[in-house]
């Protein structure tokens, strides 16, 4: 067994002296020959100085274990000032330091070519700078975080410029491209595309001014040529949705009359938009090998730092257990000798393990997002929309408060047709059946009245209560913004429910799946899926004859408790993060799939429903043909520090040659509050009020769409609240042209438009990879 260990020990100590010799030959020739003193030489010093030498600021060159080569100002074990950090892989950055950390301005070479020479903060590429790249690309402009984000100008290989606004590392805002044959688009961009407002300008003269969707005019734009020719209409590439009105020159006849609007989707098909190169490693991933003294019998084990300050605590590599050069811990024995000899040789040799990935990294500590101020603007007189609440609460009055018998559960198949609905005149005198009122005169449309009555009976709701809620003294409230869909939302006072417009389309999907809608709550009580309590229409009379169309919605997070954080989940990576940044994300921001830092833990019988009741709601959504749904997750902290900071419950610690998990207990106040007050108890269903832990997890640096990053045993103690929304969106031609249109520019895998067979496959085996048994 000695005889093991001695071979072991040679062989480290061998690689050891063999990698640093070669990185002080690297380094002569980099920065000139001097005398380099060896790591375990300066730990000799600093044990022989004592404990104030290591908070001293001064001038060290040093060979560390890995081969890696630091020269510069040195304090506490970290570079600290002005110096140079040669990796063993040729990475080098020169420039300023603080703590361990690249921190101000610096340079960082990659051994590839690329540089970048600009302005650092915390490990990461953040301020002003200019990076340029192998391939000649230059960017010169703002940074956050290693992404272009901000003004910044960019010269492409092949002779493209980009001269704009970058948001995340993508070209987003206001911008001018030019190509390098001359012509150049001026105008508003999307996540790296042509998207908005703006203009195409030839070098011939001829110039498109108007609307643009994913790089190509859609909406109403104007073709013009130098001699005053003007084409002027609704632009699409699909030619039936092609239309406008052709102008020649004057009161010429002449011109260009053989011309077709297509023409210009194929001309502006050959003009694409240059793609950056992608970096094979960036500067916040790259490790500082520190050097941490073990002499004198200390058996603390040295610690990897990275450029952004996260110590790796949880991975216990070879090449960690410095202590075996100090005749220290370390038990080789068996098969397990050879495997931590190729582990040691790996490290040394500079193959080293992003700590982001490694379990019991310390990151960051958590914050509660901001507070926001109460959602919604207070339709009040004088709102835009004003009128159209006051028809809308008269229709419910009238609807829900009409005499009606006692519906049995079982409906006649006669209550889900689609003609089941009852039209009501509303003038503003009143009538026999409706009181007067101050709008003007409108018409109400119930749809199933029948069915959405025993529905609310189903869910048990209150019809006084409903009424209150919605048609009360107090003023429904407008959600700020439109959603993605162009409807609008409104919520009720008491947040209990939400009403939201919806196309004509919907409407029909919903009257279309009802009844299995019915049955399948019927059924199964607890199903995840948005309760609807009511579908209805208003008509304006007049010349305008308008209809506005409703659905009355439960509001998946009325609570007493503070919704935290909010998530829309879908399974899909593409446009699936959030465009705001993170200092104006608050607690009512959605945030998305690669937002999510977070594995769910649900208790083992809560676990188990949840399972099967996912795998119930979404065979329904797939046999109606449906798509496009998500799960909306909101979490409540229960422990937030005065500072706002997230409390863990639970940490991980290292023992032995293995990294074992310690689980951490829930504390048991709210459960013995739960079992003293049965009201309580009551209120806990599946996806409402539901005691749980969360486990963060860290994405990989090196994958930029990984999406469930990998946990790293700290939880917290929380709330849940979710369910499955927007289920009325059917695969139908216009979603199949989606997925085919962007199936050409992106991974097919990655976008939200497929078939709902896939759909519901790829939802929920995400959804199952984010929410696990807590053991």
């Amino acid at each position: 067994m000695m005889g093991k260990d001695s071979s072991v020990m040679k062989a480290w100590e061998a690689t050891v002296r063999k990698t640093q010799a070669v990185a002080k030959k690297r380094a002569n020739s980099l920065f000139g020959t001097t005398s380099v003193a060896h790591a375990d030489e300066d730990d000799k010093r600093d044990d022989q100085d004592g404990s104030d030498q290591g908070t001293e600021l001064y001038h060290a060159e040093k060979v560390l274990p890995n081969g890696d080569y630091y020269k510069g100002e040195w304090a506490e074990n970290f570079p600290h000032g002005n110096g140079k950090y040669l990796w063993s892989d040729g990475c080098m950055y020169v420039g300023e330091w603080f703590q361990g950390k690249t921190m101000g301005k610096g340079r960082f070479t990659w051994p590839s070519g690329p540089t970048y020479e600009g302005e650092f903060k915390s490990g990461y590429m953040d301020g002003t700078g200019t990076y340029t790249s192998s391939n000649g690309e230059v960017y010169k402009g703002q940074w956050v975080m290693n992404l272009k984000h901000g003004q910044g100008v960019k010269s492409f290989a092949n002779g493209d410029q980009y001269d704009g606004e970058w948001r995340r590392g993508l070209q987003d805002g206001q911008g001018r491209y030019q190509w390098k044959d001359g012509n150049h688009y001026v105008g508003e961009w999307r996540n790296g595309t042509i998207w908005g407002k703006g203009s195409f300008v030839w070098t011939n003269g001829n110039t498109y001014d108007g609307y643009w969707e994913d790089g190509l005019p859609n909406g109403s734009g104007t073709f013009k040529w130098p001699d005053g020719t003007f084409y002027v209409g609704n632009w699409s590439k699909d030619p039936r949705d092609q239309s406008g009105t052709y102008y020649p020159p004057g009161s010429s006849r002449e011109g260009h009359l053989d011309w077709d609007p297509l023409e210009v989707f194929n001309e502006l098909s050959t003009y694409p938009i240059c793609p950056g190169e992608k970096v094979s490693v960036l500067p916040s991933q790259k490790r500082l090998a520190v050097w941490r003294s073990t002499k004198g019998g200390d058996s603390t084990k040295p610690r990897r730092m990275s450029v952004d300050a996260r110590v790796s605590v949880g991975l216990e590599k070879p090449s960690d257990r410095m202590q075996l050069w100090g005749g220290g811990e370390g038990d080789f024995s068996g098969s397990r000798t050879s495997a931590k000899v190729g582990a040691l040789h790996d490290e040394l040799l500079g193959l080293n393990i992003d700590p982001a990935n490694a379990r019991g990294t310390q990151l960051n500590t958590l914050k509660a997002p901001r507070k926001s101020k109460r959602q919604g603007e207070t339709i009040c007189k004088g709102h835009k929309n004003y009128e159209l609440m006051l028809n809308l609460q008269l229709g419910i009055r009238h609807s829900v408060g009409r005499p009606a018998p006692s519906a049995s559960l079982d409906l006649k198949p006669s209550a889900f047709d689609p003609k089941e609905k009852v039209w009501t005149r509303f003038p503003p005198e009143g009538s026999k059946y409706t009181p007067p009122h101050p709008s003007c005169e409108f018409k109400w449309k119930d749809y199933c009245p029948v069915v959405f009555r025993t529905l609310r009976k189903l869910f048990k709701v209150d019809a006084a209560d409903y009424m209150l809620s919605i048609c009360g003294n107090d003023a429904l409230r407008e959600l700020s913004s439109p959603g993605k869909s162009g409807s609008f939302f409104y919520l009720t006072n008491d947040d209990r429910y939400m009403i939201k417009t919806m196309k004509k389309a919907e409407a029909k999907a919903l009257l279309r799946m009802l009844p299995a809608y019915y049955n399948h709550f019927r059924a199964f009580e607890n199903s995840l899926l948005t309760k609807f309590y009511g579908l209805h229409c208003v008509k304006l009379t007049g010349a305008a004859q308008k209809k506005v169309r409703f659905i009355i919605m439960g509001n998946l997070f009325c609570s007493e408790y503070t919704i935290h954080r909010r998530f829309d989940l879908k399974g899909s990576s593409l446009g699936r993060i959030t465009d705001k940044p993170e200092s104006e994300i608050s607690e009512t921001t959605i945030l998305k799939d690669l937002d999510l830092n977070f594995i769910f833990r649900l208790q083992k019988t809560w676990f188990q429903e949840y399972f099967r009741q996912i795998d119930r709601d979404c065979e329904l959504l797939e046999q109606e043909g449906i798509m496009d749904y998500s799960l909306l997750v909101g979490i409540h902290f229960r422990d937030i520090s005065a500072d706002g900071d997230l409390i863990p419950s639970g940490t991980q610690t290292p023992g032995g040659d293995s990294y074992s998990e310690v689980t951490p207990r829930i504390s048991r106040a709210d459960v013995d509050q739960l079992l003293l007050d049965p009201s309580r108890w009551a209120s806990i269903k599946l996806g409402v009020n539901m005691p749980a832990k969360v486990e963060r997890t860290v994405r990989r640096s090196d994958c930029e769409l990984q999406l469930v990053g990998e946990p790293i045993g700290e939880f917290y103690e929380v709330v849940l609240f979710f369910g499955i929304i927007d289920i009325l969106q059917d695969y139908d031609i216009s979603k199949k042209l989606e997925h085919v249109y962007k199936s050409i520019q992106y991974d097919p895998t990655s976008i939200s438009a497929v078939d709902p067979r896939q759909y519901s496959k790829r939802f929920r085996d995400f959804i199952f990879k984010v929410f696990s048994e807590d053991s």
